[in-house]
């Protein structure tokens, strides 16, 4: 059985879990407030919690130590980017324990965030690592973390949807460098991530067979991806070969840099350079995956197989890269008049410059 007990003018309670006693101050002179606290301890302990006052004593601090660890542990490739987001973190709930992270505190801390200019999709990868940092807390043996509060995400309206129109692809393709054209050819092909194409090396293609191999563990979602070469691409491949032999520089980079000597790394003021010259805008090359996605949908490949050519696992992500732009929706009008005109009891009326489908009375 627990106790109440004075130290000093302060009342305290002691209570038992698995024979090991328990001492926690009550904060306060009153008994009641003792008594409340000593039945709260006591409760948990029959439900098989551990005492809250263990959780008042773990910092936010410590769980961020704990969140990074489990990422260096499991070789995660965002761990950089997880970085990011604790330290903006850390300027909140540095030093806070665990009870004083709350619902309230995390909506200040959104209010500061967007305060100092922070878009709402960078705040909610924020939000995402707290939660991941708490709920950590909460599978440890024993748990850090009791409870996870409420962490309210905010609405994104950020999304990027630009792509290229085939007409655009080949006016920026030809302002390029020679050396980022075959680079730019294959993302707007096969859709991969910019990472994994400047990474991508000669022991990865078998050129007679005609693919490109990606193992387990080179790509961002850990699965492995084969990519069959048409004829264009394979034309690609073996220009980048006769470009590497005309170098006199050996690399094992399919898309090396400017000089030839290893992978590509920024090519920003290139590519800005281009867009430029080619009148197409401000374009990012991240718009190349979401125009191979939809270019191979259009093209009648099957959505499942469109997305382990790109490398999409989610289909929340591949369906919002599979974009339709005006000109699907005049096809889509075009398609629908043609059907109509090739059923019984319709009739087209030319009215001034236009068709329109009507009904024969």
């Amino acid at each position: 059985m627990g106790c109440v007990y004075r130290r000093g003018n302060t009342l305290w309670i002691k209570y038992y879990r698995n024979g090991k006693p328990y001492s926690e101050s009550s904060k306060s002179d009153k008994m009641e407030v003792a008594k409340r606290l000593l039945k709260k301890r006591e409760g948990e302990i029959a439900l098989g919690k551990l005492p809250g006052v263990l959780f008042d004593k773990v910092k936010f601090d410590e769980l961020a130590e704990d969140f990074l660890s489990d990422y260096r542990i499991n070789q995660k490739k965002s761990l950089e980017r997880a970085g990011f987001s604790l330290e903006h973190l850390k300027g909140k709930f540095e030093g806070m324990k665990v009870p004083e992270i709350t619902t309230t505190s995390i909506q200040e801390y959104i209010e500061k965030r967007i305060e100092e200019g922070a878009k709402n999709a960078t705040i909610n990868r924020e939000l995402s690592a707290l939660k991941r940092i708490l709920n950590l807390g909460v599978r440890q043996t024993p748990p850090k973390v009791d409870r996870v509060p409420y962490i309210p995400m905010l609405k994104e309206n950020n999304v990027r949807k630009g792509f290229f129109e085939h007409g655009d692809f080949i006016a920026l393709r030809d302002e390029l460098p020679e050396y980022l054209r075959g680079f730019m050819s294959f993302a707007y092909k096969v859709g991969w991530r910019k990472s994994e194409i400047v990474n991508l090396t000669w022991d990865q293609v078998d050129m007679n067979q005609g693919i490109v191999r990606l193992e387990a563990g080179e790509t961002k979602n850990d699965n492995a991806r084969t990519v069959y070469l048409d004829e264009e691409l394979k034309d690609v491949f073996l220009c980048q070969r006769k470009l590497m032999k005309k170098s006199g520089t050996v690399t094992p980079y399919v898309f090396p840099s400017a000089k030839g000597t290893g992978r590509i790394s920024d090519f920003r003021t290139a590519w800005v350079s281009a867009c430029d010259r080619a009148k197409i805008g401000t374009r990012l090359f991240h718009d190349l995956r979401r125009t191979a996605v939809r270019n191979m949908v259009r093209a009648g490949v099957p959505e499942r197989v469109a997305m382990m050519v790109s490398g999409h696992k989610t289909r929340s992500v591949f369906d919002r890269y599979n974009i339709v732009s005006d000109t699907d929706l005049k096809l889509a009008a075009q398609q629908q008049e043609a059907y109509l005109k090739k059923q019984d009891g319709y009739k087209t009326v030319t009215i001034g410059n236009f068709d329109r489908v009507e009904a024969v009375q």
